[in-house]
């Protein structure tokens, strides 16, 4: 006979089935049964943290540092509302998270009861997909089905609601192996007709580029080496989205920078010149694409992605492949040596002269000076003092985060994890938190503004509560910087709120939380800072006076396309570079 359970040890059983070891979350009464479990055993450790939305971005940097599903547990009502934040942004940024809410008895659903809120209504749209527990034999099941939701396909974030009855109520238990899902069979594998199609057109390709984002990183590490493997074999440029940043390595010299609004200028302008463009894992975000109608006008494009959904949803494409990344590089690899293909070895040394030429624009330069520390200076120290320490980055949302895209370059995937899709404040501190929990032994630096660490942190007391030694390094220009730049670009220099008053003394605040406070207002002073904060094992916030004026560029006004980008504050809106001086081949 099937020994019974509590619908709370259910839970933790079959967490633990899941390969969970750690949990966020915030206790209130409607999960108390849960916390009541956790303190009875020793394999699902649980971090506390100071708010909701905090733990599912700690799930989130867990998630995305480890490739592991991020899990999450809060209360009824305001826990779960609170989360909703952390849940867009992991579903816009395809990280893979479970979120376990409480909810009031099931008697008590629907009569406005303490603490009651329609979670599976309100996060219908924020998740991958959600459930409501009403009987506890469903619940070992139901958490199965939702891990394997969450990982498999696009991942994304998928939330359980339980309520208090059925947490307390007795029942049995059913492993993993037995569960299957129904309906939701993602396809993986690629159709081959179409993957020899899309190496057709690559072979007859005079300026290809591949267009890489975050779903080779979602795809695990082979997909990333396999994405090595097929650009060094055919010698094409490659770009990424923000998303993507580490899938290709860096330092290659085949890699142009990121794409998008604060790419690089050869980055860019490859992707408008481009005759043929291999999208893979990549959604042609907004941020990416600019203006539709002249979004790389000349190119046949192929769009390599595991989600149906995404493909002619925002630029209508030539050859749609749905698969993994890493399958449908496999594949595109084996076809490509079978059938012996090479690209017009002339044809791609005209496209890489062209290259050239944008790329000794030098577009990432800016006015040094020993009179005041410029932020990309900063990032540039940063850079150079962790050479050889392979950090692991987070950030907050703003100019730093576009800063530190440009300047922070990445070997691997996994390393660098930001809010692309939703452009959250108050990301960072915590993500950087979860990274750290993954990989305690690790450089884990959080890249800040002062406007927003503000918004998550409390986070710093469970930096110091569980003996985290986080990096918090903050651009303090005194300004929500990309604000202010948008409103002095875009609004006559009408600085609308954008000046951040009654700031902390962040030195004092960070010693308040119990973390080490440095400074920096110097050139001179900058490299000890950086050093002493690399050095100290623990919590440590360094508060880096920046150019309270500087911009970020290169820039593509919203609207625009990728050949009307800016390349610094004199410039004006208009095409940065005349179509006849390119070589069209």
């Amino acid at each position: 006979m099937s020994e019974k359970l509590t619908g709370a040890e259910i839970l933790i059983k079959a967490l633990r089935d899941q390969g969970v070891d750690v949990i966020f979350g915030y206790p209130g009464g409607a999960v108390l049964p849960i916390y009541d479990a956790l303190f009875k055993q020793n394999d699902v450790r649980h971090i506390l943290v100071r708010h909701e939305q905090a733990a599912v971005h700690a799930a989130e940097g867990y998630a995305r540092s480890t490739g592991k599903v991020g899990c999450v547990l809060v209360t009824s009502g305001p826990g779960a509302t609170n989360a909703v934040t952390g849940l867009v942004d992991a579903l816009m940024d395809s990280i893979p998270i479970v979120c376990l809410t409480g909810q009031v008895p099931t008697h008590l659903i629907g009569n406005d009861a303490f603490q009651e809120a329609d979670t599976t209504g309100i996060t219908r749209p924020a998740t991958k997909h959600n459930y409501l527990v009403k009987q506890v034999d469903q619940l070992a099941r139901t958490v199965h089905e939702a891990f394997y939701v969450a990982r498999t396909g696009r991942p994304g974030p998928v939330l359980i609601d339980l309520p208090k009855d059925v947490q307390f109520a007795e029942g049995t238990y059913t492993a993993p192996q037995e569960v299957r899902h129904k309906t939701y069979r993602p396809q993986v594998k690629p159709e081959i007709a179409r993957v020899e199609e899309a190496i057709e057109l690559i072979a007859s390709a005079k300026r290809p580029i591949l267009y890489t984002g975050g779903g080779v990183i979602n795809s695990g590490p082979l997909a990333s080496q396999l994405l090595t493997q097929f650009a060094r074999m055919t010698n094409i440029p490659v770009t990424s989205t923000l998303m993507g940043l580490g899938a290709f390595p860096a330092s290659d010299p085949q890699w142009l920078g990121m794409v998008g609004m604060h790419g690089t200028y050869e980055a860019n302008l490859a992707m408008h010149g481009c005759d043929v463009m291999i999208n893979l894992g990549a959604r042609f975000d907004d941020r990416v694409t600019g203006k539709l109608s002249a979004f790389a006008p000349g190119s046949k494009k192929i769009h390599i992605d595991i989600d149906p959904s995404s493909i002619n949803k925002n630029v209508a494409v030539d050859i749609p492949v749905v698969g993994d990344c890493a399958h449908v590089l496999e594949d595109m690899i084996r076809i490509w040596k079978a059938r012996q293909k090479q690209l017009d070895k002339a044809a791609l040394k005209s496209w890489w002269a062209q290259i050239g030429t944008w790329r000794s624009v030098d577009c990432l330069r800016y006015q040094r000076t020993d009179k005041v520390i410029k932020p990309q200076y900063a990032l540039e120290r940063l850079r150079e003092l962790t050479r050889g320490r392979d950090p692991y980055v987070t950030t907050e949302v703003g100019q730093h985060q576009m800063w530190a895209a440009q300047f922070l370059p990445f070997e691997q995937p996994n390393r660098w994890m930001t809010s692309g899709g939703l452009g959250t404040m108050g990301y960072g501190l915590p993500a950087a938190i979860g990274v750290q929990i993954a990989h305690p032994d690790a450089l884990v630096v959080d890249v800040a503004g002062e406007a927003s660490i503000m918004m998550n942190i409390q986070e710093l007391s469970t930096a110091v509560q569980y003996k985290l030694p986080v990096k918090i390094f903050i651009l303090n220009n005194q300004w929500m910087g990309m604000v202010r730049q948008w409103q002095e670009l875009l609004h006559g220099s009408r600085y609308s709120e954008s000046y951040s008053e009654a700031l902390p003394d962040f030195v004092k605040l960070a010693e308040a939380f119990g973390c080490v406070g440095l400074r920096a207002t110097s050139v001179d002073e900058l490299d000890g800072v950086i050093t002493q904060m690399i050095e100290t094992r623990r919590p440590v916030v360094v508060d880096v006076c920046v150019d309270q004026k500087e911009n970020c560029f290169p820039m593509i006004p919203g609207g625009k396309a990728h050949n009307e980008i800016l390349l610094g504050p004199d410039d004006k809106p208009g095409q940065a570079t005349p179509e006849e001086g390119m070589v069209l081949v």
